[in-house]
């Protein structure tokens, strides 16, 4: 156990495997493609044609599958900003379970749509003067369901690492792998999963430089919370890292990369026009470290998670 006070091998890679199998019958397999930028070929895993237009379908669906018929009875209740949200209403749609999820009131009109398209009950709240943490803790003391948080559980760390398995599997060429830093759960299974095939892969993050509380904390060696911040990268609007990812990732990131608006901006005209899929800004923030020549050189195969395509035009 580190100083956060969870312990390190609460996920390992054994998990995401297992992962990989339970979560076959909702998430489907994403194309991987490339480009050249500088001279290195770059592997896009594209999880923006994910079902439910994220990777997030992989965690929620790995921890749902899990549950028992008795837990999925009383339902589910999760938080998210858009595309935890889709992903938890499918896969609750999928096992008959009754679905809650607590949406900011600022969340892209398109996910609130799919979200509740998908069959789940919605509850808005203001994420600037509320906590959705307590709304969610409301609803489980007054229905006894069951949270399926956005990145902070170990089943949902070993789910989202199922991404980079298949990059891997795909493109095992690949010497660095870039993915979003928004609570750090997907960046924390796929690290997890990377350095288990490839011990010599190096790891990076990207997150917004307005939203930069995984590089404070990384630095001070403590989760720091900060204010949400003003960015365009909705899905990467958190203000504390993971309990759960945050002592993996101690040890297997190598490094933050920070990114502008503009530089998302950037990136998803690149993929539009050159990889020719659509990403929100979440999920171009990887591409944007790529692009802005944030990975340090030397590399000549880089892999790259688009991690959602949610985007509202």
């Amino acid at each position: 156990m580190n100083s956060s006070g969870v312990l390190t091998n609460a996920v390992n890679a054994a998990m995401v495997r297992e992962a990989a199998t339970r979560i076959l019958p909702l998430a489907k397999r994403t194309p991987v493609l490339e480009a050249e930028i500088d001279g290195v070929r770059v592997f896009f895993k594209c999880e923006n044609l994910q079902r439910g237009g994220s990777f997030k379908i992989r965690g929620a669906s790995n921890l749902i599958l899990s549950l028992t018929p008795e837990e999925l009875d009383r339902g589910i209740v999760a938080f998210s900003s858009g595309n935890h949200a889709q992903g938890v209403a499918l896969a609750a749609r999928h096992v008959g379970a009754k679905a809650t999820i607590v949406m900011p009131s600022d969340a892209p009109k398109s996910k609130v749509a799919a979200t509740r398209a998908y069959g789940a009950t919605i509850v808005m709240y203001d994420r600037m003067r509320e906590n959705r943490e307590e709304i969610a803790r409301k609803l489980l003391g007054d229905t006894g369901a069951t949270l399926v948080p956005p990145f902070d559980h170990p089943m949902i760390v070993a789910g989202q690492g199922t991404a980079a398995l298949e990059l891997l599997e795909d493109a095992p060429g690949i010497e660095a792998l870039v993915t979003c830093l928004g609570g750090g759960g997907l960046t924390a299974g796929c690290a997890l999963i990377a350095k288990d095939i490839k011990p010599a892969i190096r790891v990076f993050g990207a997150e917004p430089e307005s939203g930069n509380d995984w590089f404070i904390s990384l630095q001070k060696g403590e989760r720091v919370e900060i204010p949400p911040p003003p960015t365009i990268a909705d899905g990467l609007r958190t203000v504390l890292p993971g309990k759960v990812p945050f002592p993996i990732l101690q040890e297997l990131l190598e490094q933050v990369l920070l990114v502008t608006d503009d530089e998302l901006r950037t990136a998803m005209h690149f993929l539009m026009e050159t990889v020719k899929v659509v990403a929100e800004p979440s999920g171009a923030a990887a591409t944007a470290g790529v692009l802005s020549g944030k990975v340090p050189a030397g590399f000549r195969q880089i892999g790259v998670v688009i991690s959602g395509g949610n985007l509202d035009l």
